[in-house]
């Protein structure tokens, strides 16, 4: 079983970006063949600096290998490594309704939130599409928020195949309901866009900070408040195990407990988490060309697996 799943090198690591795709990849090592890309082609729609994406690029994947990524399984690559990619984009475009594009929610919402909009923000659906059937992926972990693109890589696959023969694996989606959407500390989804997340590998005292800036309501440490409605829960969750979270969910459900020492509370989890990370981290940047050797050999080999469905999509376009 071949999965693919990609992350934007557009900031640092976030607890969002770690329950929402790291973790759940991560598990899906042992069964599966995991192709795991930096996405810096996809951050070129934000990000404006050239070294500091370079920069970017690098410490994400320093970061994922310190979360447990294991190479070896699959393929971990850059998708600029990979040029096909743009050419695969450029002939699948030709099979894409623009409907299809107008109606994706990410351009609509980033255009309500009035972040500038260029034709790679539009088009990005359409690139995503292009990686994950250049390598044939048959699963795809996404949280709800991603389903839509991920059915738009199935619409183009499929209508592609119609014309043209069965070229692609049509993807399935992969969906967590607890990997869905990880709250930011304002209680939008956690991203780096709306500057709300808690960073994986900030340092104990940055991290206490964010957490302890986490929005609330007005109630008092007297009385009862609705875990389902609150982003302290929805946070500590992730964290805690079963037994932790009843016995916190009771606590607030019954009242007499405040929002400060939930936060407290959570801040002590989350450490709890990442330390592990942290140290590994640092082993890692004891070899400075690790990160190179391994980008590398993932990009070898990912470009073995694109090449090879390029050639038969030229070839069936009449290329």
């Amino acid at each position: 079983m071949r999965i693919l799943s990609g992350i934007q090198p557009s900031g640092k690591l976030h607890l969002g970006n770690y329950f929402g795709m790291i973790k759940p990849v991560l598990e899906l090592q042992d069964p599966g063949e995991p192709f795991i890309f930096l996405a810096n082609y996809h951050a070129l729609t934000s990000a404006q600096d050239g070294a500091v994406l370079r920069q970017m690029t690098h410490d994400m994947a320093l970061d994922l290998l310190a979360c447990g990524l294991e190479p070896e399984r699959g393929a971990f690559y850059r998708q600029s490594d990979i040029p096909e990619l743009t050419e695969l984009t450029w002939l699948l475009s030709n099979v894409t309704p623009m409907g299809l594009l107008e109606r994706c929610h990410s351009f609509k919402d980033k255009m309500v939130k009035g972040i500038p909009a260029n034709h790679g923000l539009f088009a990005y659906p359409l690139l995503m599409t292009a990686d994950i059937l250049a390598v044939q992926a048959e699963v795809v972990p996404v949280g709800r928020d991603q389903k839509q693109h991920l059915e738009v890589a199935r619409d183009i696959a499929m209508k592609f195949n119609h014309l043209y023969g069965e070229l692609f694996t049509i993807p399935k989606p992969l969906i967590r309901d607890d990997a869905a959407l990880v709250p930011g500390i304002d209680g939008q989804k956690m991203s780096k866009s709306y500057n709300n997340t808690i960073e994986i590998f900030g340092d104990s005292t940055s991290v206490r900070k964010a957490i302890m800036r986490i929005v609330t309501d007005s109630k008092t440490v007297e009385e009862p408040k609705d875990p389902d409605e609150n982003t302290i829960f929805a946070l500590y969750q992730l964290v805690a195990t079963d037994d932790q979270s009843k016995a916190m969910a009771e606590r607030f459900r019954a009242g007499g407990t405040g929002y400060g020492d939930a936060k407290k509370e959570l801040h002590e989890l989350v450490e709890a988490t990442i330390k592990p990370l942290r140290k590994k981290r640092q082993e890692l940047c004891k070899d400075p060309g690790y990160i190179q050797r391994v980008l590398d050999e993932g990009a070898e080999k990912a470009r073995e697996e694109v090449s090879k469905t390029l050639r038969r999509v030229r070839q069936a376009m009449g290329l």
